[in-house]
């Protein structure tokens, strides 16, 4: 009867145990567990499954309302509906709702990824239970039991093979682009799938203690830091600040004079709805969802819209390599016959030797490469045919030709040279030479030889590698030119990594991840910045690697296609699966490609940095008109103790400057052929330089259009709402373009809204709709001045983004 097991060891540490103590290990026997003890061990140690926290969404949406932005928003709600104005409190909280309903909705896809890792635990395997074997789901497994495995099984939780032999893929796994050859002795994750052969293995490790499990909880807990609130937080701190500090000068002025708190309150939330940049949540979206939209014509579906714009900061870009820059397509490489063999009686005794039914990889990539070398094979001369098996070790063919019957057969090197015992020593030497040769390059070989009367003799070498995607060096050599570093993590091993890295061009520094584990963080990131890629690394050592690169201050991309990609996918600014990627990997990236390749990646960069200048244009013209704003409000509280806009009048401005710009999302611009990045600070000074130009552009036009026209305190309330309309509009004009209003053209969809915002509101002005009427006379001034300030403002524009770098 086994012992009580209560204490797991890690799966890294059964690693060549004779199986005697691996079974003490697990408190098992050869011959399984019994029901009560599997029972039990569910009780102690948990079952083989993904635990998760309960989910409360309604909570997580509640939460959209608690923050910074939508505080202020709140309180903007509160003060309106103190003074009665119900109408801008809706519209208030219905642009705070919008922006809670676009956050929750992009939350909801971080489930997605443990959802798919959870679904591949609910399989069903043969077990031993009570001296019997029987059929039990994978999620009922416990560490010590008996298990078999066959080909084209899925592993189902981490295992120590007591006998047979496999051929076992973990390429989704652990990045590993050849099978695995494994005995009596070896350690069996997790998540890969058997190829070939047949074994028994016993439960070592279940659930979250798996390789396996331990992906799934760092995918759970790889949380990239979102570029987009960053940047939202600080520029409502900015703003914030900034009208805070106004709206308390001038209300410790208005309590001086004696004015009504009423209309205080009224002043201070027009302030407030001047410094917030209200529509920032809602315009990014839509800003984003115009490049994702872009993107979906040239085949790169987007999965978090923040990603189209974080993308264009990024400056390291890290690769996976089986499946993402290689084919993850087992390929003859090369054919090496010995001394006196043609090439073609070579490829002819391999091809017999296999079989063209895509059960055994290596089969179907000799026939393959046969056919591609244009060498003939009749198959109707193979009168006989055995696949591999554990016990002969080779694949073995029968060809009666020209009267004469003999056999081919193909295998490991060693394996044929024990059969092929009169084999002179010079092929040997040659052949052992060309193996190593071979592996230093990090392909494997496979040996063909013929056995004619009872004599067998060595034909042979053939080498096996997963080699590059065609576009691979291309476009390793086009990141490189947008000023972005590559960086190969693979968990392939270091000589294939080196060789990979060194054919597309990302460099030959390859380590292996063993020297990098066992680092201090500060030497970890050292390393990476002199390393060209590591190999042989586990999942959390890929989000390591990211985070590391994070930590240093470094906007990441991730690029692969396997479960082992799925945290480091998750936890980049970028993390992108390619066409052919597990649905792990899909659901953790937030960029999927869906043609072959890798030049949708090009194309997401120039997208993303496309879509950054078009944010860039809105956010300089509304820190601008916030500068504007403030400036204008307070020195006219100061001239003529009263608001220059009424409440409404602020409302419509906040539409035709937030809202009516949102056509920037559609605006002609160049990607640049560097990373960008927001500099804030640089960008609030250039802009708010440019705010105090306009705000005594609109103090001049305050002073001279009383002394052309007869007008009212209400009417120049007008006065002042048209100049800013119209100020907003001509402003996204210039600052569209960091060089000067007339280098490029807006795109049509831009241009025609901004002049039907400018008709619209000089209709209004002019009218008196909504608003207190100036007639077309002074409405069309309006117009003419602020339009004559174009030019000379665009000439001290170039300078101040000169000067600041914008």
């Amino acid at each position: 009867m086994p012992d009580t097991l209560t204490q797991l060891t890690p799966t890294d540490q059964y690693q060549q145990l004779p199986p005697e103590q691996a079974l003490q290990r697990v408190a098992a026997t050869a011959e399984g567990l019994s029901t009560a003890e599997v029972r039990q061990r569910q009780i102690d140690l948990g079952r083989n499954a993904i635990p998760e926290a309960p989910r409360r969404p309604w909570l997580n949406f509640i939460k959209r309302y608690w923050g910074p932005m939508p505080w202020l928003l709140e309180l903007a709600i509160a003060l309106t509906l103190i003074l009665g104005h119900y109408t801008e409190s809706v519209i208030i909280f219905l642009l705070l709702t919008i922006n809670a309903v676009i956050g929750f909705v992009q939350s909801q896809h971080a489930h997605k990824a443990v959802d798919l890792l959870r679904q591949q635990l609910k399989l069903e395997t043969r077990v031993r239970r009570d001296g019997q074997w029987i059929s039990c789901p994978a999620e009922e497994l416990v560490p010590g039991d008996l298990l078999t495995l066959k080909l084209g099984e899925w592993i189902p939780a981490d295992l120590y093979q007591l006998s047979g032999e496999l051929s076992v893929d973990q390429a989704a796994l652990t990045g590993e682009s050849l099978p695995r050859q494994t005995g009596t002795g070896a350690v069996l994750y997790s998540g890969s799938v058997v190829r070939r052969g047949d074994a028994v293995a016993i439960v070592i490790n279940t659930g979250t203690h798996t390789y396996f499990g331990r992906t799934v909880q760092l995918v759970k807990e790889a949380r990239p830091q979102s570029r987009q609130a960053q940047l939202m937080l600080t520029i409502v701190r900015y703003m914030m600040y900034l009208g805070i500090a106004a709206a308390a000068v001038t209300t410790a002025y208005g309590l001086y004079l004696g004015k009504d708190i009423l209309f205080l309150l009224s002043f201070i939330v027009i302030f407030l709805i001047g410094a917030i940049p209200v529509a920032l949540p809602a315009v990014m979206t839509i800003v984003q969802a115009a490049g994702a939209l872009e993107l979906s014509r040239d085949g790169v579906l987007v999965t978090r819209l923040d990603s189209v714009e974080d993308a264009a900061s990024i400056d390291v870009f890290c690769f996976d390599k089986t499946g993402t820059i290689t084919q993850n397509q087992l390929t003859v490489t090369a054919a090496q016959p010995v001394a006196g063999v043609s090439q073609t009686k070579l490829l002819q005794a391999a091809a017999w030797a296999s079989q063209d039914n895509g059960a055994d990889l290596i089969d179907t990539a000799v026939r393959a490469y046969v056919r591609a070398q244009g060498v003939e094979v009749e198959d109707s001369l193979r009168t006989q045919f055995s696949p591999f098996s554990p016990e002969r070790r080779r694949t073995e063919a029968e060809v009666s030709r020209d009267g004469q019957t003999f056999r081919v057969m193909k295998g490991a090197l060693p394996t044929l040279l024990t059969l092929c015992e009169q084999q002179p020593e010079s092929d040997r030497q040659a052949l052992q030479q060309q193996e190593a040769d071979y592996s230093a390059r990090g392909y494997r070989s496979i040996a063909v030889g013929q056995t004619v009367n009872g004599s067998s003799r060595l034909l042979g070498l053939l080498a096996l590698a997963d080699p590059p995607r065609p576009d691979s060096a291309a476009m390793i050599r086009r990141l490189r030119d947008l000023g972005i570093r590559p960086l190969m993590i693979t968990g392939d091993s270091t000589p294939i990594a080196r060789e990979i890295a060194g054919q597309v061009g990302i460099g030959s520094r390859i380590e292996a991840a063993a020297d990098f584990r066992a680092q201090p963080a500060e030497i970890q990131q050292q390393q990476i910045e002199q390393q060209d890629g590591f190999a042989e690394v586990f999942p959390e050592d890929k989000y390591q690697i990211v985070r590391r690169l994070q930590e240093k201050g470094h906007q990441v991309g991730m690029t692969g296609d396997g479960v082992n990609d799925a945290p480091a996918l998750k936890q980049a600014e970028l993390g992108t699966a390619v066409a052919a990627a597990t649905d792990v990997a899909k659901a953790s990236a937030s960029m999927i490609l869906t043609q072959p390749g890798l030049g949708e990646i090009l194309t997401a960069i120039k997208v993303s940095r496309q879509t950054y200048q078009r944010m860039l244009t809105w956010v300089i013209n509304k820190i601008t008109k916030v500068v504007e704003v403030v400036i204008l409000f307070t020195v006219g509280f100061f001239w003529l103790q009263q608001s220059l806009v009424s409440l409404l009048g602020m409302s419509l401005l906040v539409f035709a400057n937030d809202f009516a710009t949102m056509t920037i999302a559609s605006d002609r611009v160049q990607s640049t052929a560097a990373p960008n990045h927001w500099r804030l600070k640089q960008l609030t000074l250039a802009s708010g330089g440019l705010g105090l130009l306009f705000a005594l552009e609109d103090l001049i036009i305050l002073a001279l259009l009383p002394q052309w026209f007869t007008l009212s305190f209400a009417q120049l309330q007008t006065v002042v709402l048209l100049a800013l309309v119209f100020n907003t509009q001509f402003r996204m004009l210039m600052v569209r373009e960091r060089r000067h209003v007339w280098s490029s053209r807006p795109s049509t969809l831009l241009l025609s809204v901004n002049w039907l915002t400018i008709a619209a509101f000089a209709l209004l002005g002019a009218w008196g709709i909504f608003v207190p009427g100036l007639g077309w006379p002074a409405a069309l001034t309006v117009l003419g001045l602020t339009a004559a300030a174009v030019l000379p403002i665009d000439l001290l524009k170039y300078g101040l983004f000169r000067l600041f770098k914008v």
